[in-house]
């Protein structure tokens, strides 16, 4: 699409749970936080709130820690996964801080009780912030190990009522039929459902999360979230990436 084209339509989703991985917040860097990156990305949510949207968000944090990785080096896993909740804090409250620049009001909720910083999580309280259109960021994943921030992102939509999962990839457009880093020949799966992501192995969440949001029929939409406007073309119902759903087509336009 050409960036110069207007984004135009009204918003498809009431509310919505945006799923970024840490990486989204690194820019050109090998790790840590790059600001104008996390300005990038706060702008584009401050969009999707000014059309109407209750926008609650999960943050990854593979830039600063990842538990499992510290768990191969000989470290005790559920002491990495702490580790791991942890940095999703620091993300969280990266990304609250370009958003409050924006005046975008918004309120951090951590699994874990850190309260100098971020509110406790309770999901009555998370509606409410929503309701009142605060943009809504959940930190330190479920609060326990061995579950990844895409499950937290799973339970958390569906704790809160969300429509659908904006699953926002750094690099890539969506769902391939092969790691794309491995085969430079793969190609974009449009369409498929929560099974057939499960039973091909496709890169698309955990298969804790996959598993959760298809028992619950929840969408899942894949795409490029460094790509400029990506998310309020997917919260107008424009095919930006993959769905995927219990439908064998996802029906969007």
């Amino acid at each position: 699409m050409d960036d110069a084209m207007p984004v135009t339509g009204n918003p498809i989703y009431r509310r919505v749970l945006l799923k970024l991985s840490g990486e989204a917040l690194v820019g050109e860097a090998a790790y840590g936080i790059d600001p104008e990156r996390v300005k990038a990305v706060a702008s584009e949510i401050r969009d999707a709130v000014g059309l109407g949207v209750q926008v609650a968000t999960v943050v990854g944090a593979g830039n600063i820690f990842r538990g499992v990785a510290g768990s191969t080096k000989g470290m005790d896993r559920a002491t990495a996964d702490y580790m791991g909740m942890v940095a999703t804090v620091i993300n969280a409250m990266a990304l609250q801080d370009a958003l409050e620049k924006m005046s975008v009001p918004t309120r951090v909720l951590s699994a874990i009780h850190m309260q100098e910083v971020a509110e406790p999580y309770i999901r009555r309280r998370a509606i409410r912030h929503l309701e009142k259109g605060r943009v809504v960021i959940f930190a330190a994943g479920t609060g326990n190990p061995f579950f990844t921030t895409d499950t937290a992102a799973a339970l958390r939509a569906l704790e809160i009522g969300a429509e659908a999962i904006l699953m926002g990839k750094k690099k890539y457009d969506g769902v391939y039929d092969a790691d794309p880093e491995v085969n430079p020949g793969a190609m974009l799966i449009p369409h498929l459902t929560h099974r057939e992501a499960l039973e091909r192995g496709l890169k698309v969440m955990d298969s804790t999360a996959l598993s959760l949001c298809m028992d619950n029929d929840l969408p899942i939409l894949v795409f490029n979230v460094s790509r400029p406007r990506n998310i309020s073309l997917v919260l107008r119902g424009r095919h930006v990436g993959t769905v995927v759903s219990c439908e064998a087509d996802g029906g969007a336009d």
